[in-house]
């Protein structure tokens, strides 16, 4: 049973993609959820299927709109006059693996019912609480700030995503192959399920128990520390953003075959899982990206220290 196998499959149908589809599933093995910033087209609902049907997870998919309702994302209860008692109707949440498609254009209530859940990982509708399913992943697009009809993810939701990434436009020769694939068959025809929902369970608890130095511990304190500090950063990495740095540090490991983190798990990962947690002060040039990758370039590594 390899997690790689998954990369193989979801690559059959994302061309030219592989560093994004391997942070995904960095993600998805450190039970974290995934926000995609990008342009309509760019293959983000396609990149969700194909990681549900390798990994053999139910999905459901949101399409955040306007007049999307609270009730559609948690569910609701009813008066079943056949069985002439209240029920509970599920809410498209409910599932192993959740596509929130562009939640920036949806309410903020809305958003926040999706954000809860992701949270908390359960549903409570009129006083009952519903577990979601094992495992548990949520996958939510939206679309670059200041596109016509959306408006951004309060700062304290933002928090509640391990990674925020953005896909890009393909290069020539990826193009170029999607476009021939696409002419005679659908790829995602071809994506098999290479693990199951309860091997993906395990391998999740496998990589909580990844090692993680104290060393590396105070290294990644260091660094969150420093955004804290940072005279360009009004608001730094929060606690919750240390702690999904750690796990989705030891998930890095794990894919590639330790069963402890190195300073390199860190710094591959650092941006990523913290890019969107931070706020700048107004009116800079600098953006968040460079920032971070500075404090990573003046912040000790312990293997430099020990050096």
């Amino acid at each position: 049973m390899s997690v790689n196998n998954v990369v193989a499959e979801v690559s059959k149908v994302i061309k030219g993609k592989e560093k994004i589809i391997e942070k995904v599933l960095v993600a998805i093995l450190a039970e974290g959820h995934i926000l995609l910033e990008d342009v309509p087209g760019i293959g983000k609902t396609t990149l969700a299927l194909a990681f549900s049907k390798a990994m053999n997870l139910d999905f459901s998919r949101i399409q955040f709109t306007p007049d999307v309702t609270a009730s559609d994302v948690v569910g609701f209860t009813y008066y079943d006059k056949s069985k002439e008692q209240f029920s509970y109707r599920k809410g498209a949440v409910l599932n192993n693996f959740v596509l929130g498609d562009e939640i920036n254009r949806t309410s903020s209530r809305t958003q926040s019912a999706l954000l809860e859940v992701m949270e908390e990982g359960a549903v409570t509708v009129d006083g009952t609480r519903y577990e979601v399913p094992k495992p548990f992943i949520v996958m939510a697009t939206q679309n670059p700030s200041g596109t016509l009809g959306t408006q951004s993810l309060p700062h304290a939701q933002l928090d509640r995503f391990m990674m925020q990434l953005t896909m890009g436009y393909p290069d020539f020769v990826s193009q170029m192959e999607l476009l021939r694939d696409r002419q005679i068959v659908q790829p995602l025809d071809y994506v098999q399920a290479v693990i199951t929902k309860e091997e993906l369970v395990k391998i999740q608890s496998e990589v909580r128990a990844v090692n993680l130095s104290e060393e590396l511990l105070k290294y990644i304190t260091h660094l969150t520390i420093a955004t804290r500090n940072h005279p360009e950063i009004a608001v730094g990495i929060s606690p919750r953003g240390a702690l999904a740095l750690c796990r989705a540090a030891k998930a890095r490991a794990y894919m590639q075959q330790r069963n402890y983190v190195i300073p390199e798990d860190v710094m591959e990962l650092f941006i990523d899982c913290t890019h969107h947690r931070i706020m700048l002060e107004a009116h800079l040039s600098s953006s968040s990206r460079e920032i971070l990758q500075e404090l990573i370039l003046n912040t000790t590594s312990p293997d430099l220290v020990k050096g």
